[in-house]
């Protein structure tokens, strides 16, 4: 995903911060397979779809995968809709050489490699000569893994390499080549650790899951697009007022760039905790007893007690999407203080290295595990004519606070409602600056 201009990308994955706290837990932010996989049939769970749909594998709760095929062998990479190349690490076997190089730089960490171009098999769709970046195994690329990126195609590397169709990105091959498929995606993320429903997830190319067929129904949200097409995101408005904090009120935001009261929000699926402005997180997560804010080289982080409910909502569109509270408050990442008790991580980080002055804001994975989201490419595709229409964004609320207020008493409480907590009154400016 691009920040500031060409070749620069939103760090899928991992943006955590977390080697901060105890040293127990180091994370790389291109490390898909780090030290927090867990045990397959635990934390990491998959199931079978059909053709279009493709079942995701949810490595609790901090990385989406999904399975692809490219020259015949088979990879695992994590959905990212916050860049749009595709690489894999692993030599890939029948692929052909295009004397192209292409690197692809994240916030923290990178991928790169030769452009080389091989059959493609994903979501039941076959794309001859599909360009990927084919990077070099090592401890920051997990061998057989990668990630596929499902952003906007301008904003590709792979593609700026080639300067034409040769190089376009997946979803935009797809979109060209089968022209009867309607132009969206959709992703629908599970949370591991769900007492009421255990689901890893869905991906979805130009079909609806179909439990969630209302989502065609939501408000269309347009798209706000930017002057430089490369660092084009899949970003929208928040509504004025957006924010309802844990204390039932709204959180003062500020823009630089969006009208007054409002934020505009990129919806990225590579992003494990949620960046935000850190006068909202100093919102949410401040005044609980006990929480400590972590200033460190490798990043800014609120650390609190596990135990301690949070509930906040966003709106968009006039539709509010509350935040299940295991989510606003993870307990994902087997962190522990330096007296070696278990603590939490506050999910919705103060945005630092993936800063940009297009967004203000980027709603990653603790987020859609609360909306079912569908982005629809419009005329973004690639040779698309204007009658197709622009792109816009779909979000369907997924989280029911009563069920959610239940789940956490039983996963944080061990079962008994101790949830008397208030917190403290709100600073007059609306929270620590």
């Amino acid at each position: 995903m691009e920040i500031n201009g060409p070749g620069l990308s939103l760090a899928p994955a991992l943006l955590l911060s977390l080697s901060l706290l105890l040293g127990e837990v180091a994370v790389g932010a291109l490390k898909i397979s780090g030290e927090l996989r867990r045990a397959r049939g635990a934390d990491e769970a998959s199931l079978a779809r059909r053709a279009s749909i493709s079942g995701l594998i949810d490595r609790s709760d901090l990385t989406y995968l999904t399975n692809l095929t490219l020259g015949g062998s088979e990879y695992r990479c994590l959905i990212d809709t916050g860049s749009s190349d595709l690489w894999v690490a692993a030599d890939v076997p029948n692929a052909k050489d295009t004397g192209k190089t292409a690197s692809v730089n994240y916030a923290i960490g990178a991928a790169n490699g030769p452009i080389k171009t091989a059959q493609l098999q994903f979501e039941g769709y076959t794309i001859e000569n599909q360009a990927f970046i084919q990077a070099t195994p090592d401890s920051n690329h997990a061998v057989n893994e990668g990630i596929i990126g499902l952003g906007p195609n301008s904003g590709s590397n792979v593609q700026q390499a080639f300067a034409n169709s040769a190089g376009d990105a997946v979803l935009d091959r797809i979109f060209r080549q089968n022209t009867s498929t309607p132009n969206y995606l959709t992703i629908l993320l599970g949370r591991s650790d769900d007492v009421s429903n255990l689901f890893p997830g869905d991906l979805t190319v130009g079909e609806v899951v179909s439990s969630y067929q209302n989502i065609t129904s939501q408000p269309k949200l347009a798209v706000s697009q930017v002057s430089t097409p490369s660092g084009q995101h899949w970003q929208t408005l928040l509504d004025t007022n957006g924010i309802i904090g844990p204390d039932g009120q709204p959180i003062k935001v500020t823009s630089k760039n969006a009208p007054k009261d409002r934020l505009n929000v990129v919806f990225d699926s590579g992003f494990s905790l949620p960046q935000v402005p850190k006068p909202v997180a100093d919102a949410i997560y401040a005044r609980v007893p006990n929480a400590t804010f972590i200033n460190t080289s490798a990043g800014e982080l609120w650390s609190l007690p596990c135990d301690v409910e949070l509930n906040i909502t966003f709106k968009f569109a006039g539709v509010s999407f509350p935040i299940h509270p295991v989510d606003t408050n993870m307990d994902d990442l087997a962190i522990t203080d330096t007296a070696g008790n278990k603590i939490c991580a506050g999910a919705f980080q103060p945005i630092t290295t993936a800063a940009s002055p297009n967004f203000d804001m980027i709603l990653g994975m603790a987020f859609l595990r609360n909306a079912y989201l569908l982005i629809n490419f419009g005329d973004f595709v690639d040779g698309a004519s204007d009658k197709v229409g622009n792109p816009y964004i779909q979000l369907l609320p997924l989280t029911d606070p009563a069920q959610a207020h239940a789940d956490f008493v039983k996963v944080r409480m061990n079962g008994v409602d101790e949830t008397n907590f208030q917190l403290p009154r709100a600073p007059r400016y609306g929270g620590r600056r």
